[in-house]
């Protein structure tokens, strides 16, 4: 049984984030000044402690790295303080609920779980099967057995129970309600089914009519006032970024082309084999275990580079370097029939050679020792031009990755956003293509943002709505004509265009109309061969219902017991998640993260600087 301890730490992980509000609330997170009395967060007046949220943090960061195999960039990490964050709140309101509803667990129903309705995880462990399906009795010597003792599993479930039942109780009390009646399946279905083609004209406003439409401050503030959560922004920078290439040079490529055609010659002189040599110099590490075997398939597995060479090959026959994005590959063919072909490669990636990277390393190491991690602005510029540096601004939106030369640099919005202010320097940020250091040169926080700052948004978006109510009087003098003969005839007089489009769905995205909006719903209510003007929120449509086809009500009533079955699952995972939506949106929240994030980071840059 010691094989099924993998799925023990599978399960601890899981428990642990479920009930971590009541775990590891002592000591100190590495240097930093925060101790247990350190709150990060209020909900509702209750408290999460700063070290549940860097613990779990810290964990969740823990599990991401083992699945990827590589270190989190910062980026990455303010996403999992994220998830953490909203992990923590949810089960603060969770266990608000609980008690609101009475809602409790006993220790006879986590009993009764532990023993007869063990987790999701534990049914798919082979361990724990016979004849591909999940042995009870099995998993009743399991948990009595050594293993499970020395995991403390007992411990372990009892906790995830505790957690997990009130939870289902809560659920099932949200969800009881949910039924969805014969009309409403059908009227899903005909959503799905049903289909029209219509002919339109489209009226839309020039650039030059939206500019010349007038908004007054007065109706911009309105309009504003009028929906004021539309106005949540995330947060937005503007970084100063230098960068040290790590790019190989058309010598670096040229040098791996040979170093392949060397192994070439070695394969196809006899020396080694094809196999032998993949193993000791592939760097597709998985299929390299198996000699570069990619196994047998039909066209359409590879990337087309890859493809043209590899069919273009005989059995057994070796191909000369061909390259893909992937790097540069040397093919062999070991099997074709037809369109079925069976094929090995050894990959080569295009890096930097030594006596680049070592150049490459040494500025870096430069731009590090001048710059990186400093509080005083003008160090930033003081690299620049010691090392003769472009300096490029870049605009950072939270929670996206910077944009840089038509790539991503991961870790730059992340930099900017954990507390830093204006006018600091980020520490050296590496990756495949570059070394780069960043400055911040403005910043402005995310959330509800002031009128002043979304006001030209807003002034826009009212003069093409305007500027669309302008070509009403046009389209009406035009639908007036296209009743009167057809709406081709009164299209060629106003030398417009009229488009058929395809048949579509009522969710289908109709190229000219647009999605889910007034114009598709008319397809489906005018009557047909009727013109009627429709304005949509982007334009103003003269069109003309030309073929509605209906769903089969035999082939709706075929399936109407599966699809309930779907849509009612739906309804009641849909309903739950708005609710829990609607609580968080309910509760009074009071965010600390900023601001202890802020503080952390002052203090790394003078340890002298009280918390």
């Amino acid at each position: 049984m010691r094989g099924v301890a993998k799925y023990i730490w599978i399960f601890i992980f899981v428990a642990f984030v479920g009930g971590f509000l009541l775990a590891d609330m002592s000591g100190l997170v590495g240097q930093s000044p925060v101790t247990t009395s350190t709150i990060v967060a209020k909900v509702n007046g209750d408290e999460i402690p700063y070290l549940a949220w860097e613990n779990l943090t810290r964990s969740l960061t823990q599990q991401q790295e083992q699945q990827s195999g590589r270190s989190i960039s910062l980026d990455e990490r303010l996403q999992i303080e994220q998830q953490a964050f909203d992990q923590l709140v949810a089960n603060v309101l969770l266990q608000q609920e609980y008690e609101r509803r009475g809602i409790g667990v006993t220790d006879d129903e986590i009993i009764s779980s532990v023993q007869y309705s063990p987790p999701p995880q534990f049914y798919s462990a082979p361990e724990l099967q016979t004849d591909g399906r999940f042995d009870q009795e099995k998993y009743q010597r399991f948990l009595t057995s050594p293993v499970a003792r020395q995991q403390g599993l007992l411990r372990q479930l009892e906790d995830y129970f505790r957690d997990e039942i009130p939870r289902a109780k809560l659920f099932a009390q949200l969800a009881t309600e949910t039924y969805i009646s014969d009309d409403a399946l059908y009227s899903v279905f005909k959503d799905e089914r049903d289909s029209a083609r219509v002919t339109y004209v489209a009226f839309r406003p020039s650039p030059a009519q939206v500019a010349a439409a007038v908004v007054t401050d007065a109706e911009a503030k309105r309009y504003y006032d009028q929906y004021k959560g539309r106005w949540e922004r995330p947060g937005r920078a503007l970084v100063s970024l230098v960068s040290i290439s790590r790019i190989p040079s058309v010598g670096d490529t040229a040098a791996v082309v040979a170093k392949l055609r060397e192994l070439r010659q070695e394969i196809v002189s006899g020396t080694s084999s094809f196999a032998d040599v993949a193993r000791r110099e592939s760097q597709d590490s998985v299929s390299a275990a198996e000699g570069g075997a990619l196994g047998r398939g039909p066209r359409g597995r590879f990337v087309a580079a890859f493809e043209n060479a590899a069919f273009a090959l005989r059995a057994g026959q070796i191909s000369e370097p061909v390259r893909t994005d992937f790097g540069w590959h040397l093919i062999q063919a070991t099997e074709r029939k037809g369109d079925t072909l069976s094929a090995s490669h050894i990959l080569l990636r295009v890096t930097q050679s030594d006596s680049s990277a070592t150049v490459s390393d040494r500025a870096a190491d430069r731009l590090a020792n001048i710059a990186a991690g400093a509080s005083e602005r003008a160090k930033f510029d003081e690299a620049a031009e010691a090392l003769d540096l472009l300096v490029t601004q870049v605009p950072v939106i939270e929670g996206q990755t910077a944009a840089y030369l038509g790539r991503g640099v991961s870790g730059v919005s992340g930099f900017a956003f954990s507390g830093a202010r204006v006018g600091e320097i980020s520490d050296l940020i590496d990756d495949d293509a570059g070394y780069y250091v960043a400055r911040i040169d403005s910043l402005t926080p995310g959330g509800q943002q002031p009128f002043e700052l979304v006001k030209e948004d807003i002034v826009q978006a009212l003069r093409e709505r305007k500027s669309i109510e302008g070509l009403v009087p046009q389209a009406e003098t035009f639908l007036a004509d296209a009743k009167a003969t057809s709406l081709e005839a009164a299209a060629a007089k106003a030398s417009l265009e009229a488009d058929t489009t395809r048949l579509f769905t009522r969710l289908s995205f109709v190229e000219g109309l647009g999605y889910s909006n007034e114009a598709v719903g008319a397809a489906f209510g005018l009557p047909l061969g009727q013109v009627a003007l429709v304005r949509t929120i982007d334009a103003v449509f003269v069109m003309r219902a030309d073929v509605r086809t209906e769903a089969s009500r035999e082939d709706f009533e075929a399936q109407k017991e599966t699809q309930r079955d779907q849509l009612t699952t739906a309804a009641r995972e849909e309903r739950v998640r708005q609710w829990l939506d609607n609580l968080r949106r309910e509760a009074k929240i009071v965010d600390r993260r900023r601001e202890i994030n802020a503080a952390l980071r002052r203090q790394s840059l003078d340890p002298a600087t009280p918390f």
